[in-house]
């Protein structure tokens, strides 16, 4: 498929700045793969729309999501977390306010990290940079790695639990920039931009279709009989750079650090084999599935990176259903989730969304993509 066939004008008002006041109440679209319907409003027995008291329809809210599964079924999470990776500090001696988004550590006995910078014309190396007023957490550029990239070694002398709690302290949310450069991120926004099930630090960027799910309705799905199994793939800055070429062969997706564990294969493969639906939360976890899954069509224990990018046709091996966010135009999450629900059905959606206002972005609302 070509890039341009996922260009389409997105109101700015409908992405999402903040999310909202309970995690599971955003509003819910569900998509049929196979009868070609979607649902936007909650029916009575009798298939009617539910209706308030000035009677209006009442919108699926993402609690909905459970009317669609029973005992037996599997869900599988992407269990990365977030660490605070946006940090800013001033370079040596001219005072320039610098903003360094850290990728990964590199070397933990150096201090050494990957890093990005802006403005990154200005940051040369031997400089150095200065991140509290105090001046004892200060990093030395030591090498380039692409055009914003750099390397940059901490000069911080203390046990490495200690410096990653310092470094960690002056860092913030690291959240996308189409809602910082509209707003500051907050300190709420490091406790809402995670998983309320996340556990494996590694992340620079949430796996937002987990977002949606509290502490509550997690209750709800285990009373319910649903399974649950964790990945970990660390998302990663890749999903959010630009396609340059119109033919999606010719792009490159980023590698990002993924682990599947026996565990997970277990819980898996026995839905799998006991024809259950099996829902992947987001994106990120359809990418490890897809990465990990064998010819059998069954899942295998896996420890490395992928760059695998997902685009239509593509024949999906693992999953049966899929949980998404509603994605920014041309981007490479909006381009795996019209793979998995079939391009003309997700592009329907699409257009009933903004028709609908729903809301884009990490923040927004949500869509389940079932194979019925």
């Amino acid at each position: 498929m070509k890039l341009s066939q996922f260009k389409f004008k997105l109101p700015e008002e409908l992405i999402a700045l903040n999310p909202p006041f309970h995690r599971d109440e955003c509003r819910l679209m569900v998509l049929h793969k196979k009868s070609q319907t979607i649902d936007l409003f909650k029916t009575d027995e009798n298939g009617e729309p539910l209706t308030d008291e000035e009677g209006n329809k009442q919108y699926l809210d993402f609690r909905n999501v459970l009317d669609h599964f029973d005992e037996g079924d599997a869900f599988i999470f992407n269990d990365t977390k977030v660490f605070p990776a946006r940090l800013y500090g001033t370079k040596e001696k001219t005072d320039a306010k610098i903003e360094v988004f850290l990728l990964r550590e590199l070397n933990e006995e150096m201090r050494l990290w990957d890093v990005l910078v802006e403005p990154a014309r200005k940051i040369r190396i031997g400089n150095k940079l200065f991140f509290d007023d105090s001046g004892t957490m200060v990093a030395e550029v030591i090498d380039n790695t692409t055009s914003r990239g750099r390397t940059l070694r901490f000069l911080y002398d203390c046990p490495h639990d200690e410096f990653k709690r310092e470094l960690f302290a002056l860092g913030e949310a690291p959240l996308p920039h189409y809602i910082v450069d509209k707003r500051a991120a907050t300190e709420e926004d490091m406790t809402n931009f995670q998983c309320i099930y996340a556990k494996h630090e590694g992340a620079v960027t949430a796996p937002a279709s987990g977002l949606h799910f509290s502490r509550e309705m997690l209750k709800r799905m285990e009373i319910k009989g649903i399974e649950f199994a964790y990945v970990t793939i660390h998302c990663a800055l890749g999903n959010f750079h630009s396609i340059e070429v119109e033919d999606l062969t010719k792009h490159k997706m980023d590698s990002e650090q993924m682990f599947v564990d026996a565990e997970a294969c277990r819980i898996v493969n026995k839905a799998k084999q006991e024809e259950r639906r099996i829902c992947a939360v987001g994106t990120s976890v359809v990418k490890a599935t897809e990465t990990a899954v064998g010819t059998d069509k069954l899942l295998k224990e896996y420890e490395g990176w992928t760059n695998k990018f997902i685009f239509p046709p593509y024949e999906f091996g693992l999953s049966n259903c899929m949980i998404a966010n509603f994605y920014h135009p041309m981007s490479t999450l909006l381009m795996e989730t019209a793979a998995f629900g079939g391009y003309e059905l997700v592009m329907k959606a699409y257009e009933l969304a903004i028709e609908h206002e729903y809301k884009f972005g990490c923040y927004g609302d949500a869509m389940l993509i079932l194979n019925d």
